[in-house]
């Protein structure tokens, strides 16, 4: 694929080793603006240390990483920390605190990196609860009284509470009931299409590929392949074909949009 003019992010020969074990040899990868781009691949590939090396939390031993066109690995601490704040990540199992009610998560990041207080602190985590299709009432919940699903979603409000441009997403469906998934999966579209936003996620989730993606990237031998999941399907590659082609693969494709 040629790259886009001015692609959201840029990996350019990439290398990440957890001592002498090689995860990522020369990966290559690009995302465009209002793309919902998906990283997948085998146990031990290194999706969860891609996501992390592009979100600034780890520095690869070569290659680059560029977010709107700033090299990540060159920005100093202080303002490496300011920068990502401008994004916004959920992680799989949520990582809501267990001490704080529903709203008083979502409203953490606006008191800690923006100073809002009082009033409009409470007007904006409540409409972000909205946005994710939580009703008022879940506000004043702890974690502990959410189902899995609403879990997921406040995660997501807290994530878009800085009105960010840019989602990381760490997979979003996983645990979920297949009809909870789907509703995530339509939440997802509307939002991304009504905030302009760009996402990155890992997923294993077939029905989530099909259903929500642009493009897919498939982190193999150390590198990464990508396309649209169309594209991908019709790769011979034996690992793509066992996963695109696989029994839950085809019942997914069949409602799927790619």
């Amino acid at each position: 694929m040629a790259e886009s003019p001015d692609p959201v992010i840029r990996v350019r020969g990439l290398v990440s080793r957890f001592g002498t074990q090689l995860i990522h040899d020369g990966l290559d990868m690009q995302v465009a603006a209002g793309e919902i781009f998906a990283i997948v691949g085998g146990s031990g590939t290194g999706k969860s240390v891609l996501m992390r090396t592009i979100l600034g939390l780890r520095r690869p031993e070569a290659g680059t990483v560029e977010v709107y066109g700033r090299n990540i690995g060159a920005l100093p601490r202080s303002e490496l920390g300011s920068f990502v704040q401008s994004f916004g990540v959920t992680f799989q199992n949520g990582a809501l605190i267990s001490s704080l009610t529903v709203a008083e998560n979502v409203q953490l990041p606006l008191r800690e990196y923006r100073g809002v207080r009082g009033t409009a602190l409470e007007e904006h985590s409540a409409l972000c609860l909205a946005m994710v299709g939580l009703p008022p009432q879940s506000a004043g919940k702890y974690p502990a009284q959410l189902s899995g699903g609403m879990i997921k979603r406040a995660a997501l409000a807290r994530a878009l509470a800085l009105e960010p441009k840019l989602l990381f997403l760490d997979k979003p469906t996983a645990g979920l009931d297949p009809i909870s998934a789907a509703a995530f999966d339509e939440l997802l579209l509307y939002l991304h299409a009504r905030l302009g936003l760009t996402v990155v996620m890992i997923t294993h989730d077939l029905d989530t590929l099909f259903r929500t993606c642009d493009r897919i990237g498939v982190i193999l031998d150390g590198a990464m392949l990508c396309g649209t999941p169309s594209g991908l399907a019709a790769n011979p590659q034996p690992w793509i074909q066992a996963y695109f082609h696989g029994p839950r693969a085809r019942a997914a494709a069949g409602e799927g949009h790619g």
